[in-house]
């Protein structure tokens, strides 16, 4: 048998790693593109829909009687509107920049046939695309900062696998785009430090792509800049070590502008001009009800850890996950104590190797440059929380920001791990008789991730925080108790877009679950339900409830009553003889719901 020749052997590494990285492509996107459609909306994703289309929610009709037609009237594919309607809506309805909404507008005329319903794996699969290339783009970063494939490659797979990762390339929203600027920004940061440690000026072509990114960046989610701020930060780290106060004293104001800093503050500069056109947008957003749900004020006691313990979690979700909703609680609680071990064997190994170059590569500068900007986007992401009473953790899609870093500096680690014997011990007695090294362990760890990954396919985490699939499958329930065309009439207390998406999801679902039901059972509801969105302007005058009691007697007796998310006297709809049924008041994600009998 012919030996390898180094020719050979190295073509055969190459394929090898080829076929590797298609491997993770391939897990990457089956894992997000599996069932894409198969998960209920919620309000988040109707207001992306809605406003990709070009409409508006306010064509939907207030304080009066619906059908399922006028409500989704608005998800209907329509050939007049254009990009600049889409923008039109947003800045009148929304606190969103528009870039995405852009794209998925162009993208749902060329796969949606006009007057019809828009399609929802469709609104959803722009994100799972961009969550697909994202695969590439953290080998790229992987191969770029460390100049190691084992590092690319390890990024890659840890992308593709990632149960956050899957979460947010499954929401028809504007994450995993903003990704991709942040993996583009961060390529664009380390070529800068590496500028300034060689000193050598930044070419003109990378500032103006480092300006175009960032701006594209805000251009596309608001909390973009919080990606920008964690990376100043870090420069500003760069800048005090390379000049030196004591240079600075000696030079005087010379030493601050030296030839290899100029470009990168042009780049700054560039990158401020190009964000405050979006970032004034911000300030004249009208509908500030949309996100008062984060406005938690202080936090006191045991209350002051919880910011901090959330974001431990979801960085943790980033890497790894078991199922942990809609299981039973003994599941619930074994994959928690799961995690938990998981971590214990392998928290030691990350410790040590956070503090060391990957053998064979100076990457110490590059581990300190992504370690800087997870800890940059992280005590920022505190500041706003306990300063401004802003809970950025109390969203798990809100940790974008810092999602790529904590990828690539775990690949980093990975790879030292893979390097290391499984023979030689550590100096830790959780991991002194298994500990985390060599190639056996970092299959673990994968096969671990993957495990999370499928468990976000499953709908075991991660799951919509609206569950119009549980109010919808109640209502049907309950329904076959009485005569089947008995009418179904669903009231909604309405403050903002939020609720309209809300109950879109209901008359979606009833949609969905009437023609199936049309299909296999005899005794299916004759008509969709009747639908009003109460509108409330004040917590201290209860006009929605008001209109409530105008409403009802329009309606033919006898009629199921559910109110959602509606609090009203009870005793004002005995008075008109609407009967509550205390075995159907339930509570799911996104939903207080219960049932009246009105005779």
């Amino acid at each position: 048998m012919a030996s390898l020749t180094p020719s050979r052997l190295k073509n055969r590494n190459a394929w090898l790693h080829i076929w590797l990285f298609l491997g993770w492509l391939a897990i990457g996107t089956g894992l997000r593109f599996y069932h894409l459609g198969f998960k209920p909306p919620w309000s988040d994703e109707w207001a992306t829909i809605v406003f990709s289309l070009g409409h508006s929610f306010r064509t939907v009709p207030l304080d009066r009687i619906i059908s399922a037609q006028e409500l989704l009237q608005p998800l209907q594919v329509t050939g007049t509107t254009q990009p600049g309607d889409v923008i039109d809506r947003l800045m009148a309805e929304s606190t969103h920049p528009p870039l995405y909404f852009v794209l998925t507008h162009l993208w749902l005329k060329l796969f949606s046939s006009e007057g019809s319903l828009v399609s929802l794996w469709a609104a959803r699969s722009p994100s799972a695309l961009f969550g697909v290339v994202s695969i590439p783009a953290a080998f790229g970063l992987g191969w770029l900062a460390f100049r190691s494939l084992l590092v690319a490659q390890l990024a890659a797979a840890l992308m593709a696998v990632s149960p956050f990762g899957i979460y947010l390339a499954q929401e028809a929203r504007h994450y995993t785009i903003s990704i991709l600027w942040i993996i583009a920004s961060l390529v664009c940061l380390i070529v800068a430090v590496r500028h300034v440690r060689d000193r050598i000026p930044l070419p003109i072509w990378i500032v103006l792509v480092w300006v175009a990114v960032n701006s594209l960046g805000i251009a596309t989610h608001y909390f973009f800049a919080l990606t920008l701020m964690a990376q100043m930060l870090v420069l500003i780290g760069v800048w005090l070590v390379d000049l030196k106060i004591e240079t600075i004293k000696k030079s005087g104001w010379a030493a601050l502008f030296p030839s290899h800093w100029l470009r990168i503050y042009a780049a700054v500069a560039g990158t401020a001009i190009g964000g405050a056109v979006w970032l004034s947008a911000w300030r004249t957003i009208p509908e500030n009800k949309l996100v008062d749900w984060i406005y938690r004020g202080e936090h006191l006691g045991i209350a002051f850890l919880e910011p901090i313990g959330r974001l431990l979690l979801w960085i943790i979700t980033m890497l790894f996950l078991l199922p942990v909703e809609g299981t039973p609680r003994p599941v619930t609680i074994t994959s928690a104590v799961v995690i938990l071990l998981f971590l214990c064997w392998l928290m030691p190994a990350i410790a040590r190797y956070l503090r060391a170059p990957i053998q064979g590569h100076s990457s110490r500068l590059e581990m300190k440059i992504f370690e800087g900007c997870i800890v940059g986007a992280i005590a920022l992401i505190l500041l706003v929380t306990y300063i401004l009473g802003t809970d950025l953790s109390l969203a798990a899609r809100y940790q974008f920001i810092y999602f790529p870093a904590v990828i690539l500096l775990m690949a980093a680690v990975l790879a030292q791990i893979w390097q290391q014997s499984p023979k030689k011990r550590l100096a830790f007695k959780l991991s002194r008789y298994f500990p985390a090294q060599g190639k056996g362990a970092v299959v673990v760890v994968l096969l671990m991730s993957l495990l999370g990954g499928l468990t976000v396919v499953g709908d075991f985490g991660f799951q919509k925080p609206d569950r119009p699939d549980f109010v919808v499958a109640t209502m049907l329930e309950a329904h076959r108790l009485v005569s089947p065309d008995t009418p179904i009439f669903i009231a909604n207390l309405h403050k903002t877009h939020e609720q309209t998406g809300e109950i879109m999801g209901l008359a979606w679902e009833f949609e969905r679950m009437k023609k199936r039901m049309a299909r296999s059972s005899p005794n299916s509801i004759a008509d969709s339900p009747q639908f009003l969105l109460a509108h409330q302007t004040n917590e201290d005058i209860p006009t929605a409830s008001q209109t409530l009691h105008q409403v009802l007697p329009q309606l033919a007796r006898p009629f199921q009553l559910w109110l959602v998310n509606f609090p009203t006297s009870q005793e004002a709809l005995k008075a008109i003889n609407c009967d509550r049924d205390l075995n159907f008041k339930r509570k799911v994600y996104g939903y207080h719901y219960s049932l009246y009998y009105c005779q």
